[in-house]
């Protein structure tokens, strides 16, 4: 039987020492062997304004030797159950954004042809398209579970058609995701027309604004979440700027108003059940949180996911 990894524990090396992997989990050169595998993208030049997201996957990692392996809450078992490491950073393209599309894209062709479903540090919301087009060719058209203040639909940036503010249209409009079975979580904020979170809507993705989730558990919201989506594969995707600026100021475009760190969990912890095929934490900008609180948050936002994917056992 082989040997699962497990993440370095404090006792046997203080947190402030050890490898600068996630969790301080061994590294991998590629995602062989796998059940999951923790992948950075250092992306920020699909960012509209403040820029800093390429050194997120850094100050993520770092921030994660304060994760334990054990989920007292839920009591899930993740490295009892599954074969996890680090395989490091997709090696994007700095000055080309379409050609870092490729680059990650072909990055998660490897992944996934070894079997492995990816947890993904970002990095700007960018990141999920070409991430979307490498799970279709597996997956088919999949479900998606968009935790975010923006709906990132637009039809261009500055007349671009990827930017961080356009991936869920191209995904869209690309058949990589159905729809039908596409749920948005924590949308709020101003707008250029009234009709910015209309155009998913139109289409039967159900869009749930921030406004709904004020002074409420999300635990009943997430029980209809599994009922819309089904048995197929779903990704999840959790803008960390979806929490309201108090709880996490280190992001690029914070909006007032929304989720508490606590609805997170709920709506990640509500994901149990679900295919899920991967998913991923974008938009920690470390330049504007330097207390490393915003990367702390996304840290566990991340364990919470894998402690969340299929076949993790949990201890009763």
């Amino acid at each position: 039987m082989t040997e699962l990894n497990q993440p370095l524990g404090g006792n046997a090396m203080p947190r402030f020492g050890g490898p600068g992997t996630m969790m301080r989990l061994p590294a991998a050169a590629t995602a062989e062997g796998l059940d999951v595998a923790f992948v950075g993208v250092p992306f920020d030049i699909g960012t509209s304004n403040r820029s800093g997201t390429r050194m997120g996957p850094r100050q993520i990692r770092q921030e994660s030797c304060m994760v334990r392996p054990y989920n007292m809450a839920t009591r899930a078992a993740p490295f009892d159950s599954l074969q996890v490491a680090d395989i490091g950073d997709v090696a994007i393209n700095t000055f080309n954004i379409f050609d870092s599309m490729r680059i990650i894209e072909e990055a998660y062709d490897a992944i996934l042809a070894h079997g492995a479903k990816p947890l993904t540090i970002g990095g700007d919301h960018t990141i999920p398209l070409p991430i979307l087009r490498a799970l279709h060719k597996v997956h088919g058209p999949v479900g998606l579970i968009h935790v975010d203040a923006h709906a990132d639909v637009n039809e261009a940036m500055f007349g671009e058609p990827i930017a961080h503010g356009t991936p869920f249209r191209r995904a869209i409009e690309e058949g990589l995701i159905d729809p039908r079975r596409m749920v948005q979580i924590g949308l709020r904020g101003s707008g250029y027309t009234a009709e910015d979170f209309d155009w998913a809507a139109a289409l039967g993705v159900r869009v749930v604004p921030a406004e709904e989730c004020w002074h409420r558990s999300l635990s009943p919201l997430m029980a209809e979440v599994r009922a819309q989506l089904g048995e197929g594969p779903v990704y999840l995707t959790f803008d960390i700027d979806a929490l309201d600026p108090a709880h996490a100021p280190g992001t690029g475009t914070p909006e007032i108003g929304g989720l508490t760190s606590v609805q997170g969990l709920e709506i990640i912890r509500g994901c149990r059940g679900l295919n899920l095929v991967g998913g991923d934490c974008v938009e920690v900008s470390p330049p504007y949180d330097p207390s490393g609180n915003t990367a702390i948050t996304a840290a566990f936002l991340l364990f919470e996911m894998l402690c969340v994917m299929p076949g993790v056992q949990y201890r009763t």
